[in-house]
């Protein structure tokens, strides 16, 4: 059953949003920062910064839909724009789901491996499945057994982890701090006629999740929050979280123009470990083995953060198809329903058939899922914040509110179009 209304501890009132900073960062925004970083330079940091506070405003606008409305915004989407985008929605989360499962799975396996080999005879494809399977089930078991107070404590304790190591690691490789602050405050993008531009892009687009920004307003749910007179305590959590996230996308790039690393993925987030241990002289065994760990808090945190947080989703999408009073719809999602047990069962087992053989078909197809998400989202927030009688004049839309959404759509689907030429083009 879903606990009643906690005192508001730190942890209680930021909780929330550091679970949206966790769950958005997994091994593909550590590679992304990293890869940007050692291609353009210092010059692009205010990029991390930007694409944060993007994201920062569509969790804000679906924030302020359902705290002005009560439903959450997948019920004010199936209410007021029909059963197309109810059930095209469901079709674009299952296919999500599985894409990402598999490569949350592949990436806990990789960094697991890299920290503590199993067997005397070193097999990165067997420890990549074994491990990635682990992974999965241990999460399915902290999910089911220790409930979203268990989840809240672990992704903070992971998110500690990652955070920490990242930042520290970017000091002791002692950038030019001169041109880091530049690099923030100074908006640029080099290499504007070749490619620079779109890895700008996709490092924008790479900060702060994708799906799992629509699982915010379920958390919140659990946290008892439920009307306007909670907006500005969200608004400080995600600002908090999203804070973080930028820092962590700074962070990446920082160390991605201090050192160079091949692979690509999770395995490039262990070579880069032991780059830094050739890097940093007397001190890189150290850094090398807490970069591995901070990196195993940022993927694990990730998958786990899914697994906990998707099943919202389904189990929000199979009351909607089925009824339920008013009562339920207003209540935080039944984490014992067999909707929601059942997604999670499936999304923890099903990917499995990813680490089994080469899936690079199916990652190509979910990271053109998970570059579409973001444009749609901030289609919706303007359609329904921007009716009054929806959702009152107080918590519609301001003319500077549109601009931005504006702004993000435009872009995002910029970079869902770059995405698509890129996967698909090779």
């Amino acid at each position: 059953m879903n606990e009643s209304r906690p005192n508001r501890k730190l942890l209680t009132v930021i909780g929330p949003g550091i679970l949206v900073a966790a769950t958005g960062v997994g091994a593909g925004d550590l590679s992304m920062g990293a890869l940007t970083g050692s291609q353009l330079g210092l010059v692009i940091l205010w990029a991390a910064v930007v694409g944060a506070f993007l994201k920062y405003l569509l969790s804000e606008g679906l924030t302020r839909w359902q705290l002005a409305t009560g439903d959450t915004l997948l019920e004010g989407a199936a209410d007021h724009l029909g059963p197309v985008v109810r059930y095209g929605f469901l079709a674009y989360v299952v296919l999500w789901s599985f894409g990402v499962g598999a490569a949350l799975m592949s990436a806990c396996g990789v960094t697991a491996h890299a920290i503590f080999p199993l067997g005397s005879e070193l097999n990165p494809d067997r420890d990549k499945i074994v491990y990635g399977i682990l992974h999965s089930l241990v999460a399915v078991v902290m999910v089911r057994i220790g409930g979203y107070r268990l989840f809240e404590k672990v992704m903070s304790v992971c998110i500690a982890i990652m955070f920490f190591t990242v930042v520290a690691t970017a000091i002791a490789l002692g950038p030019a701090w001169g041109e880091v602050l530049s690099g923030i405050c100074w908006p640029q993008i080099p290499n504007l006629g070749g490619d620079g531009l779109q890895w700008t892009v996709g490092l924008m687009g790479g900060v702060g999740g994708t799906v799992t920004i629509l699982c915010y307003g379920y958390w919140i749910r659990e946290e008892g929050r439920s009307g306007v007179e909670d907006l500005k305590l969200c608004r400080l959590d995600l600002a908090v979280g999203y804070g973080m996230t930028a820092l962590f996308g700074i962070g990446m790039v920082i160390i991605g123009t201090q050192i160079s690393a091949e692979g690509r993925g999770s395995r490039f987030v262990v070579d880069l470990a032991d780059a830094l241990e050739t890097q940093l002289g007397a001190g890189g065994l150290v850094a090398k083995w807490a970069f591995l760990i901070g990196a195993w808090g940022a993927v694990f945190s990730s998958l786990l953060g899914v697994w906990q947080s998707i099943p919202y989703l389904f189990a929000d999408f199979w009351g909607l198809t089925f009824g339920r009073t008013e009562e339920e719809r207003k209540a935080a999602v039944e984490t014992n329903s067999p909707a929601y047990r059942g997604y999670l069962y499936a999304i923890a087992t099903v990917p499995m058939l990813g680490l089994m053989g080469n899936f690079a078909s199916v990652q190509k197809w979910n990271a053109i899922l998970g570059a579409f998400i973001i444009p749609m989202l901030a289609g919706v927030l303007l359609i329904l914040n921007g009716r009054e009688k929806w959702v009152g004049r107080d918590q519609r839309n301001s003319p500077l509110t549109v601009l931005l959404l504006t702004a993000t759509l435009l872009f995002f689907l910029t970079a869902f179009w770059f995405e698509v030429q890129k996967k698909l083009g090779g």
